[in-house]
C-alpha cells in the first residue's frame, strides 16, 4: 500500500466480536494507525457527519479533515453516490461466491479496482499525515476484506477476531445506545436465530478469504482478554507486522487507553484513560437456558472448530 512500506491490517469477523476492543488496544503500538470502520465512512462520517472517535463530528474533526484533503483535495471532491453505488455492486455478501475467484469478471474486476482504490488513497493519506507503517481497518466486514484482497496495490493482512457465539448472541440482544449521534440512537438488535446465522456466514467468510492468498490470522476474543500482551505480540509476529508489537500494558489486564480518531463502531471507541480488561461473560447467567441451547446447536460446528466446549454453556457453567 503506497511507497513507503505500510501495511493494511483489517479486523474481519463478526459484530460484538471484540473488534473495538482490539483496536483501541493496537491503537497503543508504535507506528500504528487505528482509523475504525472504514466500510461506514462514507455513510456515517461524510453523508450524516456522526462523531469521531475523538468527540468531534467528522466534518468537525482536523484529522480527518486532513485526511479528505490529501487523499482527494477534500471530501466534497468525491462523489458519493458513486462510491456508494460501486460498493453495493462489490461489497455485499451475496456477492462473495463471485469475489472469491482468484480472477473476477473483467466488469466487477474493475468496479472492486475503482471502489478499493478510494479505501487505498484514504489510508495512504493517513499513513502520510501519522508517519505510521501499520493502518489499522476495523470494519470486520469478510466482502470488504476479499475486495481489499484483490487489490495488488494493497499490502493487507487479516485478523480473524471470533467469539463464543453465545456471547454475541446475548450482546446482539441487549440495547447498546450510539453516542456518535445526535439522538442516542440505538444500535440494532437480534433475534438468536439471526445472530446465530450471522456469526456462521461472517466467520466462514474470513475462513475462506485466505485463499486469495493474502495471510488470516484467527485468534479469539477470550484469549485476547485474557492475555492482551502475549496475543498481540504473537499475531505481530505471526502476520509479519513491522515492530515488536508489545503492549504498554501497566500489568496483566490494565491499559491506559487514549484518544483515537476511529470513524465507526461500538461505543467502546470514546473510552479513554486507565482501563482494566474483563472477558464479558454475562450471557452464562444471562442467557435465557432454551436461547443458549438454540445458539449452541445452530452453531456447533464452528464452536466446536474454534475450540469451544458446548455443554458447559448449555449448563450455564
Amino acid at each position: 500500500m503506497g511507497t513507503g512500506g505500510e501495511v493494511l491490517l483489517y479486523i474481519g469477523g463478526y459484530g460484538r466480536s471484540g473488534s473495538t476492543l482490539l483496536e483501541c488496544l493496537l491503537a497503543r503500538l508504535d507506528g500504528v494507525v487505528v482509523l475504525g470502520e472504514l466500510e461506514h465512512l462514507w455513510e456515517r462520517g461524510v453523508r450524516q457527519n456522526q462523531r469521531c472517535a475523538c468527540g468531534e463530528p467528522f466534518a468537525d474533526c482536523p484529522f480527518w479533515a486532513e485526511v479528505g484533503r490529501t487523499a482527494f483535495g477534500g471530501w466534497d471532491q468525491v462523489d458519493v453516490e458513486r462510491v456508494l453505488a460501486l460498493k453495493a455492486a462489490v461489497v455485499r455478501q451475496r456477492h462473495l461466491p463471485r469475489m472469491l475467484r482468484r480472477s473476477l469478471p473483467p466488469e466487477l474486476a474493475n468496479q472492486a479496482a475503482e471502489f478499493t482504490g478510494y479505501h487505498h488513497r484514504i489510508c495512504d493519506a493517513a499513513q502520510q499525515l501519522t508517519g505510521a507503517r501499520v493502518v489499522v481497518d476495523s470494519s470486520k466486514f469478510p466482502p470488504l476484506a476479499v475486495a481489499l484482497a484483490h487489490d495488488p496495490a494493497i499490502d493487507l493482512r487479516m485478523i480473524h477476531l471470533v467469539r463464543d457465539s453465545r456471547g454475541v448472541a446475548y450482546s446482539w440482544s441487549k440495547t447498546v445506545a450510539r453516542p456518535e449521534t445526535e439522538d442516542g440512537e440505538a444500535m440494532p438488535r437480534y433475534s438468536s436465530v439471526h445472530s446465530s446465522a450471522h456469526w456462521l456466514s461472517h466467520n466462514l467468510a474470513m475462513q475462506l478469504a485466505g485463499r486469495l492468498g493474502r495471510p488470516v490470522l484467527r485468534i479469539r476474543y477470550e484469549d485476547l482478554v485474557a492475555d492482551p500482551e502475549a496475543t498481540v505480540s504473537q499475531a505481530w509476529r505471526r502476520l509479519g507486522l513491522p515492530g515488536p508489537g508489545t503492549l504498554p500494558m501497566e500489568d496483566a489486564h490494565t491499559i491506559e487507553l487514549l484518544p483515537t480518531h476511529s470513524v465507526a463502531g461500538n461505543p467502546m471507541r470514546f473510552t479513554r484513560g486507565r482501563t482494566v480488561l474483563r472477558s464479558d461473560e454475562a450471557w452464562r447467567q444471562g442467557m435465557p437456558r432454551g436461547r443458549r441451547l438454540l445458539v449452541t446447536l445452530l452453531s456447533a460446528p464452528l464452536l466446536l472448530a474454534y475450540g469451544y466446549r458446548l455443554r458447559s454453556a448449555q449448563e450455564g457453567s
